[in-house]
């Protein structure tokens, strides 16, 4: 049985105790976000591609903070949820939580190390599949720090600036972006000075990165963003124990004011 029929029972099943679920909609051939309000919408609804539906449910929750709400999400939609909810942009009392497997394909794609969801979830739809080892990151990590350096100055090289990066990623909210000041990124110069510019963007994102792929899938340079945030994540555990996303109440080692909306 597909991932869809199960789906569509789970949502069925919670479509008289909130407002709307969350999910992704195919209509006139495309897949998009939407707000399922009643089983007659069904029909429609769609599993894949990937798309990350927090940032979605963030915006509606500011427009609506007293709506019952539910959303569909992936293992790293569930652990961006966590993040999110930390920095005060999602308030995860009013949302339940349906949670969707990733195929095993849909993990090899994205090289992810935990494939579903665990921690939120008040349902839960698929078969977990085996965790998958991002190999460029375990290579990286056999080289020495001038050969890391080198490997990453060829990758940067390429970007054209586009701030897709920074445009697709959910943990990216502050209300003014550091990486628009002219100040800290020279404006008209492509591609940025190395390492500045993905070096800031770095920072911003250590202790909340989840791994959604969402910044590589949306870089035309086909940066290898994800094995970098991979890294990331690794220097986070080993200097701080933590790992973003696994637990709702160990706060993060770093929260910018600019993150924290009230």
């Amino acid at each position: 049985m597909t991932r869809r029929e199960p789906l569509r029972k789970a949502i069925e099943g919670l479509l008289d105790d909130v407002e709307g679920i969350l999910a992704l909609r195919r209509t006139s051939g495309h897949v998009a976000p939407h707000l399922f309000c009643d089983s007659g919408e069904l029909d429609e609804l769609a599993v894949s591609p990937k798309y990350p539906l927090p940032g979605t449910l963030r915006l509606i929750q500011a427009e609506h903070p007293e709506a019952q709400l539910a959303i569909v999400c992936r293992g790293c939609e569930e652990r961006g949820l966590i993040e999110m909810a930390k920095r005060n942009q999602v308030n995860l009392d009013r949302v339940v939580v349906i949670g969707l497997a990733c195929t095993a394909e849909e993990a090899e794609e994205c090289r992810c190390a935990k494939p579903y969801p665990s921690v939120l979830v008040d349902a839960h739809v698929g078969e977990r599949a085996e965790p998958v080892v991002d190999k460029l990151a375990d290579e990286l990590r056999q080289k020495d720090v001038s050969e890391r350096f080198e490997f990453w100055r060829q990758q940067f090289d390429r970007c054209i600036k586009c701030y897709g990066c920074r445009n697709a990623c959910p943990q990216c909210f502050c209300p003014e972006c550091t990486l628009e000041e002219g100040l800290w990124v020279e404006r008209g110069e492509v591609p940025p000075a190395y390492p500045t510019f993905h070096l800031i963007r770095a920072m911003h994102t250590v202790g909340k990165c989840v791994g959604c792929r969402e910044c590589e899938l949306s870089c035309p340079a086909g940066i290898p963003l994800t094995t970098l945030y991979a890294l990331i994540r690794q220097e986070v555990r080993e200097m701080f124990g933590y790992e973003p996303g696994a637990d709702l109440e160990e706060q993060p080692p770093l929260v910018l004011p600019a993150e924290v909306e009230s």
